[in-house]
């Protein structure tokens, strides 16, 4: 599985963005879709994951109520929808696959080439 993440950019606090992370391959819909982020100096941390059907999400609690995760297998896209954006939300947002749920990076097979999402206060 390749992956793509796309959508970073500079926003003001309390803004918004939406990520993007397109899949190739026939199998997506067979993968856990996660989100995590690296803040410079700072380890990579866990921020979403969604199931292969889509009906089970899991999130940070940083994030909960802000951060909502969804995925189109017929689109081979997962997304992440960000709200009420922070300045501490500031990091390179990075999309990864694997089999089954973790919210540890190292057990991720998979990744993207990350996207930078800067937020200023």
């Amino acid at each position: 599985v390749q992956l793509q993440a796309s959508g970073g950019g500079l926003v003001q606090a309390g803004g918004s963005l939406r990520l993007s992370c397109a899949a190739s391959g026939r199998t997506f819909s067979s993968y856990v879709m996660g989100w995590f982020r690296q803040a410079p100096g700072k380890e990579r941390e866990f921020v979403a994951a969604i199931s292969w059907s889509g009906g089970t999400t899991y999130y940070v609690d940083s994030v909960k109520g802000r951060f909502t995760i969804s995925r189109d297998n017929a689109k081979n896209t997962v997304y992440l929808q960000m709200n009420s954006l922070k300045s501490e939300d500031t990091a390179v947002y990075y999309c990864a696959a694997r089999k089954y749920y973790s919210d540890y990076h190292n057990e991720y097979d998979y990744w993207g080439q990350g996207t930078e999402v800067t937020v200023s206060s």
